[in-house]
């Protein structure tokens, strides 16, 4: 893998981080630890493929259920637009306590899997892009 050594990074701080910002994500090596120095725009490029699969159910009183799959998110609402809206609502509240308490959710191996993700949620500026992202499909009794 092509890194940099961590001292040189600290020595040049700046220097790198305008290249991670401007140019290219930056690989550094610190002993056995190594990690990658990315922007938010470069980040957001990688997620921006992922999409959620979402069941819908028609209750019996025409109320709208929507489950997130992957994902322990489920919501009930009037209709379908209150439904989504909460479901995202609710979505970005998981993905906050996922990022807060990453240790803890990250040692899950159901859970690990989530991390893409939770870093296209915490990415994204707003909901529409979230609601883009959602793939509804009816859902199965």
């Amino acid at each position: 893998m092509l890194s940099i050594n961590a001292t040189d990074m600290r020595k040049n701080f700046g220097k790198y981080i305008d290249e991670i910002v401007r140019t290219k994500p930056i690989f550094v090596k610190r002993s056995r630890d190594c990690f990658m120095g990315i922007s938010i725009e470069m980040a957001k490029e990688l997620v921006k493929d992922v999409t959620f699969t979402v069941d819908k159910y028609i209750e019996k009183d025409n109320s709208v259920t929507l489950s997130l799959n992957g994902f322990d998110l489920v919501v009930n609402e009037k209709d379908e637009t209150t439904a989504i809206n909460s479901l995202i609502k609710d979505f970005r509240e998981y993905a906050l306590e996922y990022y807060k308490d990453i240790e803890f959710w990250s040692s899950d191996m159901n859970r690990r899997n989530q991390m893409k993700s939770i870093l296209k949620v915490l990415l994204t500026d707003n909901d529409e892009e979230i609601r883009e992202s959602f793939v509804c499909q009816v859902g199965k009794n």
